[in-house]
């Protein structure tokens, strides 16, 4: 059978857009094997019950030579399997893509952030070469732009810099039902806890979390249950040494199944984001998760998740910033728990009617079905 292939050397090989939506979801649709490469050390996976995962090897070593060794590892074995479509998950990727591109294959560049501004924001890069970074990956974009069969962002705002004739936008919205358990504790009977998912960061408001959790110390049962990786990592070392860290349940990173478990024992989910470039503009995967499992969020409030949060009426804004503000907003899912689960039922409602997975798998398909022969 001819085969596609999804590339990341960065992504983990369980990544809710690249494998959970759209691997799984292309496998099922089309009459070609779609497997999906990494680059993690842990192995293949050739299970005949999902999709093919084959392994590059571990990249764990600096960020320059990663971002040679990793195409060169790709390549090699692009080579030997032969796709008929490379479609490619990481910036860092883009020579290769050319390469491949001028080589006569197909490819597609699926762009989950808007990256010159994101690296604006990378904390690794001295400040004096973020803006030449920047730059010069705004114009490695434009130039693949011209070149890769299709681009596939994932909000419209990143869209808009690619053009339009070849672009289709894939939002992340969450699978329906995917992470609500018929099992789950009944709202009014959950503990007194929170969830946070997703990368634990400065700028995604890790140190204001754990600080609101301070202002709770009258309600000394309060946990927050926290799953992610740390970036970077020495920022869990920070964290724990603040006293309500003791208040916090940190939980690594969790399967699909484990999260959908997770969701279902908690109050509340918690996605309080700094009012960056990158951020305010976006549509945050976790906000929506959170709202499929039928829980309110505490969110940001951006003018944008403002129009979503408040006019479906299924969370509380909280300025992300101010740890005494998410603390307010924490003690009334407490305080109000049959509010809070009205709210919860109505944000579920609300990505069951248009933020879900099912129209945005029908581009990516139809987006396929135009690219590849049936």
């Amino acid at each position: 059978m001819k085969k596609i292939i999804h590339l990341t050397t960065l992504h983990p090989r369980t990544d809710a857009r690249i494998f959970v939506k759209q691997v799984q979801t292309l496998n099922k649709a089309i009459p070609y094997e779609v497997a999906l490469v990494v680059a993690d050390g842990i192995g293949n996976e050739l299970s005949e019950e999902k999709p093919y995962i084959y392994d590059l090897g571990s990249l764990r070593i600096w960020r320059f030579c990663r971002a040679l060794v990793g195409p060169a590892r790709a390549i090699r074995f692009i080579f030997k399997k032969k796709p008929v479509l490379i479609h490619f998950h990481d910036p860092e990727l883009i020579p290769l893509g050319l390469l491949l591109k001028m080589l006569g294959h197909k490819v597609l560049y699926d762009v989950h952030e808007d990256v010159p501004l994101q690296v604006l924001n990378k904390y690794w890069i001295p400040e004096v070469l973020r803006r030449p970074v920047a730059l010069s990956m705004s114009t490695l974009e434009w130039l693949a732009a011209r070149f890769f069969d299709a681009i596939v962002p994932a909000t419209p705002k990143i869209a808009k810099r690619f053009p339009s004739y070849k672009t289709v936008v894939v939002q992340n919205f969450p699978i329906k039902s995917e992470l609500l358990l018929s099992a789950s504790t009944p709202y009014a009977r959950r503990p007194l806890k929170f969830a946070y998912l997703g990368r634990i960061a400065k700028n995604r408001g890790a140190r204001e979390m754990v600080h609101a959790l301070g202002s709770l110390r009258h309600l000394p049962n309060v946990r927050l249950e926290m799953a992610g990786r740390f970036d970077p990592e020495a920022l869990k070392d920070e964290l724990c040494i603040l006293p309500s860290w003791s208040a916090v349940n940190y939980h690594g990173l969790m399967t699909r199944p484990e999260v959908a478990g997770l969701l279902g024992n908690v109050r509340a989910g918690l996605v309080v984001l700094s009012p960056t470039q990158n951020y305010v503009d976006a549509y945050p995967v976790k906000m929506f998760e959170y709202m499929a499992a039928g829980l309110p969020v505490i969110a940001s409030d951006f003018p944008l998740w403002r129009q979503i949060v408040g006019g479906a009426g299924c969370g509380l804004l909280v300025d992300p910033m101010n740890p005494k503000a998410i603390a307010d907003a924490m003690i009334w899912i407490l305080e109000y728990p049959a509010e809070a689960e009205a709210m919860g039922q109505r944000g579920k409602k609300i990505v069951d009617e248009i933020y879900n997975w099912d129209t945005e798998a029908a581009k990516l398909i139809n987006l396929y079905r135009k690219l590849i022969p049936s």
